[in-house]
């Protein structure tokens, strides 16, 4: 058989609860701020609605009747609970609380995401993080069908509906042994791949693009010796004396760098542009903008 539904206001709850840890209804209507007669009526309705008296009173004291001594305890958990739950969501509002998702192309997961992480943590240590790393067209896909919160990528196509706020330009540099003659210059031109074995990475890449451009520009025809399907890999075949290749510095983090050289390229200086992306028309969670404003105000300062 189904029980009816007690149907108690959470202001009838706290002005149930003050009186009897007071004692006195002038005391908490006062600790309240309301009406003694106010209080009266709102423990009145209660009363009604329960069908039994929940203090036994005299001139002189008032105490908690049977029902009263029952229902104290829930009444206590429940707003305990609501406090709670309504303090973690001001949290939540403020960004102090929830959890942000974080899409990065590799190597700006490792020389970027990890500092901003930390920095913003010591202000929020109880925001969680998801963090994911992607070639640049599948991170922009997460980023635009809404997965993640916000990408730390390229500049998008214009035909995305992302936005884009830069945060650092990724200058191109020389991978090559730490052996090599071209180790020992200041700068190289990129007509040096014309004449070495060039490494490059997959068409796929934020990398091939940037590459692309400039031999077309100084009107090179360079067949790649190798593709390499990853940053490390890339390194891995420069060491073995495979060919030489073209990284944004950034992507040197995840390079074993023991036995090889970077040598920034000139004629021209090209670099990789990095910045934040998010969807168009998504509100960040305030969580998230604060992780921006974070991302943001660290890379300002450099």
């Amino acid at each position: 058989m189904a029980t009816s539904r007690i149907d108690l206001s959470l202001q009838q709850l706290e002005a149930f609860v003050r009186i009897a840890a007071l004692g006195s209804f002038r005391a908490a209507a006062a600790q309240i701020g309301v009406s003694q007669p106010a209080l009266s009526r709102a423990i009145g309705q209660a009363e009604r609605t329960l069908g039994a008296r929940l203090f036994d009173r005299d001139t002189r004291r008032v105490q908690l009747s049977a029902a009263g001594r029952e229902l104290l305890p829930i009444a206590q958990r429940i707003l305990g609970e609501f406090d709670g739950a309504f303090s973690e969501l001001g949290q939540f509002l403020q960004g102090r609380s929830g959890r942000v998702s974080v899409v990065a192309l590799p190597s700006a997961g490792a020389a970027l995401v990890p500092a901003a992480v930390a920095a913003f943590r010591q202000q929020h240590p109880e925001v969680e993080f998801t963090l994911l790393e992607a070639p640049a067209e599948a991170l922009l896909a997460l980023v635009e069908e809404g997965r993640v919160d916000l990408g730390l990528c390229v500049r998008p196509p214009p035909d995305q509906r992302l936005q884009y706020r830069h945060l650092r330009d990724d200058p191109m540099v020389l991978l090559c042994r730490a052996d090599d003659a071209l180790a020992r210059r200041a700068s190289v031109p990129w007509t040096v791949f014309g004449a070495r074995p060039f490494i490059a990475s997959q068409p796929s890449s934020s990398i091939r693009p940037l590459t692309d451009a400039v031999f077309m520009q100084k009107r090179l025809t360079i067949r790649p010796a190798f593709e390499f399907p990853s940053v490390s890999a890339c390194g891995a075949l420069v060491s073995a004396g495979l060919g030489v290749s073209a990284l944004p510095r950034l992507a040197l983090e995840l390079v074993n760098m023991a036995g090889l050289a970077a040598v920034p390229l000139a004629r021209p200086q090209a670099s990789r542009p990095i910045g934040i992306v998010t969807r168009i028309g998504r509100s960040l969670p305030p969580v998230g903008r604060a992780f921006l404003d974070t991302l943001l105000a660290l890379h300002a300062a450099r």
